[in-house]
């Protein structure tokens, strides 16, 4: 068995959007100036954000469950299930958050999946206008299937 796979981010990407309560209003005026290349896409958020860019974009939003209460842990989930391929976190350095170990998971598994995940504004900027917006994108990951049978099989049977 091969030690990767190749996945494919489709052309029509599934992004989620997220951002800590500093920085939902300048998400939102970024989804409002990226409106036409986002309106091309499917997008999900967690859920204060998702309703408040919704309801000033007129952008399809499917809202999760807030961040503090699971949210960030929901499209974890969903990057694992092959649901989202494309994070935009706007998250503010300077403010604690009590969900932080919930978005360290977040950020560590669209790492293990190898997808886009911007932090900032400006990372933000640089993948939504790349020429790979508009195309597929194949990646290799780990083959996971591979990974656990090793795992399980150098692992003592206690």
């Amino acid at each position: 068995m091969e030690e990767k796979i190749t996945l494919t981010i489709p052309k029509k990407k599934n992004i989620a959007l997220i951002a800590h309560d500093g920085k939902k209003a300048e998400l939102i005026k970024w989804c409002k100036d990226n409106s036409e290349i986002l309106k091309r896409h499917f997008l999900c958020g967690t859920g204060t954000t998702a309703r408040m860019i919704a309801d000033a974009t007129d952008l399809p939003v499917r809202g999760y469950n807030s961040g503090p209460l699971g949210g960030d842990q929901q499209i974890g989930a969903k990057i694992v299930e092959g649901k989202i391929d494309f994070v935009i976190f706007f998250s503010d350095p300077l403010t604690a958050a009590p969900h932080d170990p919930d978005v360290k998971a977040l950020m560590r598994i669209a790492q293990v999946y190898d997808i886009p995940f911007a932090n900032n504004k400006a990372t933000a900027d640089f993948l939504i206008n790349s020429s790979l917006m508009e195309e597929e994108y194949n990646h290799d990951v780990i083959n996971f299937q591979q990974n656990i049978e090793h795992r399980a099989e150098t692992l003592p049977n206690k």
